[in-house]
């Protein structure tokens, strides 16, 4: 194979597959299932007789069952030929309660197989993968986590027949610090191959792991699906179409992001305000002059003496 044959179009034209729009593109389309199965397997390290082999994209909205109710809708939702639902949606941004969120899509997707007049012996097991860019887990050292419903004292799960409740956690900050720090392996580990293809564009940053795209060339020489994968995405990154979405919806992702810091850092600030307030009325109770209490705080003269008016 050509080592040029990956290759069609400046790297730099890449979209980020981090961003949900390009990630549900190149995972949620029908014409690319075969490789969204080969991503699930990888995962969720399905082999042989136990590996996913057909998949039904089902659709995303997961309502509530009464008016009001919130609603949900989901990156990715597919269900396999063992009637296995299995929900993937991409994190970019770090959204607060995000653990919670979570739960809300597992439990979402798990209560909408329900139909009305349905005995709860119909329930299939659920399955929600959480991709994210940035550290959800802090205690966690791995970049793939998996949870369970385990009993805590002697560690079995709960229905391990069925096994209805499974939650995945791949963080990608700390996979390409694994990477780079060389812990992981791509030539063994099929995940390894496909979180490099996610990592390799950082939109954010405006940069591209040209390492990244010299491991992946060698292991798409005798990887079909993922030389499959780069190509379908070269092709969604050229469409006319889809770049102004993806270009929009990118945008939309960076400022929410930038809100969200300027929330957080505006939280953080008046949290230091009242503090400072607290420390210059205990002063002021003890006696403190106010040069004094302007030199220790950094409170201005007209402000300290709107607090002790304040405080009379």
């Amino acid at each position: 194979m050509n080592r040029k044959a990956l290759r069609r179009i400046p790297l730099s034209k890449l979209m980020d597959l981090k961003v949900d729009f390009a990630f549900k593109q190149l995972f949620g389309s029908e014409r690319n299932k075969h490789i969204t199965v080969v991503f699930l397997n990888a995962i969720l390290q399905r082999t042989k007789r136990d590996s996913i082999k057909e998949i039904t994209f089902l659709n995303q909205e997961m309502g509530g069952e009464y008016e009001g109710d919130k609603q949900a809708r989901l990156d990715i939702v597919v269900k396999t030929q063992a009637d296995e639902y299995i929900n993937i949606e991409i994190q970019l941004a770090n959204h607060d309660n995000m653990l919670k969120r979570t739960m809300f899509y597992w439990s979402s997707l798990y209560n909408a197989q329900l139909q009305r007049g349905q005995g709860y012996s119909t329930l299939m097991p659920t399955v929600t993968i959480i991709i994210c860019q940035y550290t959800l887990l802090p205690k966690q050292l791995h970049y793939h986590n998996t949870y369970h419903l385990y009993e805590d004292t002697t560690l079995q799960r709960l229905d391990p027949q069925d096994d209805v409740v499974e939650i995945h956690f791949i963080e990608m900050k700390k996979f390409l610090q694994a990477w780079f720090d060389e812990q992981v392996n791509p030539v063994d580990d099929l995940l390894v191959r496909w979180l490099l293809l996610l990592g390799m564009v950082d939109a954010r940053k405006h940069k591209i792991y040209d390492e990244i795209y010299v491991e992946l060339e060698e292991l798409a020489m005798h990887d079909e699906s993922l030389r499959q994968a780069f190509t379908a995405w070269e092709e969604m990154s050229q469409t006319p179409e889809s770049i102004i979405a993806y270009q929009s919806r990118l945008k939309y992702v960076i400022d929410e992001e930038a809100n969200l810091y300027d929330a957080k850092m505006k939280g953080i600030e008046q949290g230091k305000e009242v503090a400072i307030i607290e420390f210059a009325q205990k002063m002021m109770a003890q006696g403190f002059t106010d040069e004094e209490i302007v030199a220790l705080t950094d409170l201005t003269l007209e402000r300290l003496q709107q607090l002790r008016i304040h405080d009379k």
